[in-house]
Parts: structure tokens; sequence; C-alpha cells
């Protein structure tokens, strides 16, 4: 396996850490999401030296991608849309993407987070189960799925562009 493929499969593994959490807890730990920050500015720095576009430049398009998006999911958090640990952890995976792939991270999230949605909430339909409490954590979608899923599809869509 090149050596490129274990940066989307690193990516993947903490994005799967991430999911199974939220699907379990609906909680996204600050540690994964700072984790995830971490990886994906290493990964600028790595991915620097390979596009001979300086390590600096290219850290500094994967930072600005992650701070957007902290600041598009703050006021997300603040206006009752997005869950707090959900911005976090949608902005720790936007580091190890530059901001010219943010729309591209929005659309995939969105998508699979649209189809996850629906799947969810048929299945809760059809499957006889305890009902959660209306408003509890349990009776909301946990959307570090969707997160974890478009994030690792980009990731593995272009592992060398990414």
């Amino acid at each position: 396996m090149p050596w490129e493929y274990l940066w989307p499969a690193g990516l993947s593994l903490l994005l799967a850490v991430g999911a199974l959490s939220d699907i379990k807890d609906r909680r996204l730990p600050n540690w994964l999401s700072l984790l995830l920050l971490v990886y994906g500015l290493a990964h600028a720095v790595a991915l620097g030296g390979i596009a001979d576009m300086g390590w600096l430049s290219t850290i500094g398009w994967h930072s600005l991608h992650a701070l957007t998006a902290l600041v598009i999911g703050a006021a997300l958090f603040a206006g009752g849309i997005f869950g707090g640990g959900d911005a976090k952890f949608y902005a720790g995976l936007a580091a190890y993407f530059t901001l010219s792939d943010g729309l591209d991270l929005l659309l995939w999230v969105s998508i699979l987070g649209f189809f996850a949605i629906i799947s969810w909430m048929i299945g809760r339909r059809l499957i006889p189960s305890k009902k959660p409490i209306a408003n509890s954590l349990k009776a909301k979608f946990p959307y570090g799925v969707a997160i974890a899923a478009g994030g690792a599809l980009l990731a593995w869509l272009a592992p060398i562009s990414s």
C-alpha cells in the first residue's frame, strides 16, 4: 500500500471513532476534535512538502478552512441549529482539507447526512423498539455520523490532492 493512502486511512479511523461515539453516547469528545485538527495540520505539512508549494502556505490554507468551519459552526450552535460537538468535530475534520475543498466537504457531508437522516427516520418507524423520550439526546440524529462519512469519502476520492 503506497504511503499516501496512510493519511486517509488514519483520518477514517479517527472519524469512525467519532461516529461510534456519537451513535453510542451522542457525544463527540473535545480530545477527538483536537486530534483531528492536529492530524489535519500534520497532513498539510506533509502535503506542502510533496506539492512543492511550501508547507507554510499549505498549512495556512488548511488552518483557514478549520477556522472558517469553527466560526460558522459556532454561529449555527448559537442559533440552535447544530450541536457544539458537531461544530468542533467538523472544524477538526476541516483542517485535513484546504479551504478550496471546503464546498466539496460541505456538499458530501450534506448529501450523506440527508440520506442518513431519512434512513434513520424510516428505521425508527419500521423497527419496533423502545422510543426515546422526546427532546432527549437519544431522540436526536447523531450528525457526527454524516460528518465522518462525508469526510472519509472526500479523503479517499483524492488521497494526494487533499
